[in-house]
């Protein structure tokens, strides 16, 4: 397992250089994990990207290096003590750092010999690959899907001449993910989106879930969606709403910010049962917070969000794949129950980019508009039922005239203030919880059957649990578990229940300050842990951390 760190500031090309060295590293079988760490600014500062890389699964980011491709003098002075002592750090000749681990070369040189200073970093590129025994096979391909055809040549050139300056320090390793695919949370979520049949996005661009919206507007025409830019997230939501009103498959997102100006609206798709998939993108708040940082602080807000009480589904994503097959059924669950399903990320999982097996859009079936109305009675859009779903019709496509209405209404859809009959639809809607139940996925149980001590953890915290849980049990100290959960409104109980009573100690991990899975667990169950690890920082916890913090909080 090696993990190289890319730094520098704003502006000089890291994460085109990422890009370009795991789709490289990827091709020659490894299993790629990368993840990107940046500031909220277009030049300047201090920005890197930490490809991780082996020929074993890779699920999360480690704070250990093997090598430092450093851009600027500032990359060395952050990072080299994180780099192991037979490590590298590869550099310009110009900068002025001093360390025995330094390998200069005149990067920049070359590139201006070459006609254009902008490919020293694909000379870099190079330089890693042949540290590390790789073949330049494929390079015009890989070099095409990042750079225009009129660059291609040059870029190729810049490449050859890093790779033969450099000498081989590592041998190569067979891995069997030539055939994987590279993608992102964000990605994952797009791709998921599309094969659930999405027909109309829209959103206000804001970080980080704005690739969502660029990667399906760049699918739209194949795929035939629609993608709008909103002026607003309020109108963002309102247009997903309409458009599923109308019959087509809809979805919007965001992030915390952007996610509490929708609110009110989340709350009209509850009241009138118009299906509606959103996904809340998290980074730190509150008000604007760390624009490109990470937590996990709004999960208490999303399953209360809007006022009043109707039901709704809430999911976090654990994993690109998970991404995309949660993103899936989330269309299916809005479909079945006639609710909004909230799907939770993060600027993490969201960003980073790993290798997964390629996606099966057939392991999920996605429910058609539930319920029919047969005959030629009256229809009633709100009628009661024992599941509480009632049979929707989409407007236009048959001679019955669909009302809905945001005030409290009748069967029919009209305006009410009778209590019998608001108690009736209250009823009614949240009926549709029971059927929700029946549906929830437990959490992953990861490590020892024979635990004594069970972390508990949500969301993109899977990677980081899963490799503690493995790190702790490699010690031989104690015997650790982990349950992470996904589905987390209504919360499932089944395997919190039959795991929680064995354990000597319960770990709460989670990216926020106050424990909030924690504090949904003790609400729900009773089960009190007993501590917490928190981090909000802005920076993901990583597998080395949890075991560091452990250690710590078990020695007391």
């Amino acid at each position: 397992m090696f993990n190289v760190l890319i730094g520098g500031a704003a502006g000089q090309g890291i994460d085109t250089t990422a890009a370009i060295l795991e789709k490289f590293l990827k091709r020659s079988g490894y299993h790629v994990f990368t993840i990107r760490d940046f500031m909220s600014r277009v030049r300047g500062g201090h920005n890197f990207s930490m490809i991780r890389f082996g020929t074993e699964p890779v699920h999360s980011h480690s704070d250990r290096l093997d090598g430092i491709i450093a851009l600027d003098n500032e990359t060395v002075a952050l990072h080299r003590d994180q780099l192991n002592e037979n490590g590298f750090i590869l550099c310009d000749s110009k900068l002025t750092a001093e360390d025995p681990r330094l390998m200069k070369f005149d990067m920049d040189g070359m590139a201006k010999k070459l006609g254009n200073p902008r490919v020293s970093g694909i000379i870099a590129v190079g330089i890693v690959l042949k540290l590390f025994g790789e073949t330049l096979e494929g390079a015009e391909e890989v070099l095409r899907s990042f750079v225009k055809q009129q660059f291609v040549e040059i870029n190729v050139k810049a490449l050859q001449e890093g790779y033969q300056i450099a000498q081989k320090l590592y041998d190569h390793l067979n891995g069997n993910y030539h055939d994987w695919m590279l993608v992102s949370g964000n990605n994952a979520v797009a791709l998921g989106a599309v094969a659930a049949g999405l027909r109309f996005y829209s959103a206000y661009p804001m970080s980080p879930s704005t690739s969502i919206m660029e990667t399906l507007a760049a699918l739209g025409d194949e795929a035939g969606l629609v993608v709008e830019q909103a002026e607003d997230e309020i109108a963002a939501i309102n247009m997903a709403i309409g458009a599923s009103y109308a019959g087509a498959r809809a979805m919007t997102g965001t992030s915390g910010g952007g996610f509490s100006l929708m609110v009110e609206a989340l709350g009209l798709s509850g009241m009138a049962e118009i299906p509606l998939v959103v996904i809340d993108v998290q980074r730190p708040g509150p008000v604007t917070g760390l624009p490109t940082r990470t937590e996990q602080s709004d999960l208490r807000f999303v399953i209360s969000a809007s006022q009043g009480e109707f039901p709704r589904m809430v999911i976090a994503l654990r994993n690109p794949s998970d991404a995309f097959y949660q993103t899936m059924r989330a269309f299916h669950l809005a479909e079945q129950y006639q609710i909004p399903v909230i799907l939770m990320s993060d600027q993490y999982l969201a960003d980073a980019t790993s290798t997964v097996e390629p996606f099966d859009p057939n392991r999920i079936e996605v429910a058609n508009p539930a319920g029919k109305h047969n005959g030629d009675g009256e229809y009633l859009r709100y009628r009661y039922s024992k599941t509480g779903v009632s049979p929707r019709l989409i407007p236009g496509k048959t001679k019955h005239l669909v009302l809905i209405d945001s005030d409290e209404h009748d069967e029919r859809g009209w305006i009410t203030e009778s209590a019998e009959v608001r108690t009736k639809m209250m009823d009614k809607r949240m009926k549709k919880l029971d059927g929700i139940r029946r549906e929830l996925l437990e959490p992953d149980f990861l490590g020892a059957e024979d635990f004594d001590t069970l972390i508990l953890g949500w969301g993109s915290t899977w990677g980081p649990i899963a490799e503690a849980v493995e790190l702790l049990n490699q010690e031989g100290k104690g015997r650790y578990a982990a349950l992470v959960f996904g589905d987390l409104y209504p919360l499932p109980q089944k395997l919190l229940l039959e795991k929680a009573p064995k354990a000597k100690r319960m770990i709460n991990v989670e990216q926020n300050a106050t424990g909030q899975l924690a504090g949904l667990i003790r609400e729900e169950t009773g089960i009190v842990c007993t501590f917490s690890i928190l981090k909000y920082d802005g920076r993901q916890i990583s597998g080395e951390e949890i075991v560091e913090r452990v250690h710590k909080e078990e020695s007391k």
